[in-house]
């Protein structure tokens, strides 16, 4: 069975955010939320979908800004990794490590997070909308950062983990680099080759084409 997939980048950062369904006129759910509830509404309006819930790759505002907004329009749950709750609680703080401060006009409290989470453990099965959803749990770009995989779909909702030729910023409070590569190691190139990639940022992939191009896992 072939899913039912629309991916767009939104708010200013171009993050993708993807709307994943078994068929139109149904069930989906949505990964990932920027800030940028029209542009998300249009997808599902396309596609006459309603959404049952949210899965979070991780709690970066350029992901989740919208999380909350996202909750109280459709009245779903929204799904997080609890390593990354202090990261959603403190947008301010985001706001200054990302862009250096907040701009003119900006509101912090705008993306404030839901009143209450789901919570996403690493190795568990999360079935939404007749689709099943496999957490990793990869930290590296953030503590609480997964990657969502539909095994028999062949698929990989890879956040701010792995990109087309690059992999996530390890840079920013709670990154680190070596976990970045531990997870890379441990969930990501264990996959199959034909994997299709779907990330956080930028076009789609495979593990084959990465694993053979990727300036950043030569050494893997």
């Amino acid at each position: 069975m072939t899913l039912l997939i629309d991916g767009r980048s939104l708010w200013l950062a171009e993050t993708n955010c993807y709307v994943v369904a078994r068929e139109g006129g149904g069930p989906c759910v949505i990964v990932d939320a920027p800030d940028d509830l029209d542009g998300i509404a249009a997808m599902l309006a396309q596609h006459d979908l309603y959404p049952q819930a949210l899965l979070l790759t991780h709690a970066h505002i350029d992901h989740g800004g919208g999380a909350a907004r996202v909750v109280d329009q459709w009245s779903i749950n929204a799904y997080l990794h609890p390593d990354d709750e202090w990261l959603a609680a403190d947008p301010l703080s985001q706001l200054r490590s990302l862009i250096g401060g907040v701009p003119p006009g900006w509101d912090p409290a705008a993306f404030a997070p839901p009143q209450k989470w789901t919570w996403l453990e690493g190795g568990q099965a999360v079935t939404l909308a007749g689709i099943d959803f496999e957490v990793l749990h990869t930290p590296g770009h953030t503590p609480g950062h997964c990657c969502f995989h539909v095994a028999d779909e062949g698929i990989l909702f890879s956040g701010d983990q792995l990109f087309a030729g690059s992999v996530g910023r390890t840079d920013l409070p709670g990154g680190s680099w070596e976990q970045l590569v531990e997870s890379m190691r441990e969930h990501i190139l264990t996959l199959p080759d034909d994997t299709s990639v779907l990330p956080g940022h930028g076009p789609a992939t495979t593990i084959s084409r990465e694993r053979l191009t990727n300036p950043f896992l030569t050494h893997f």
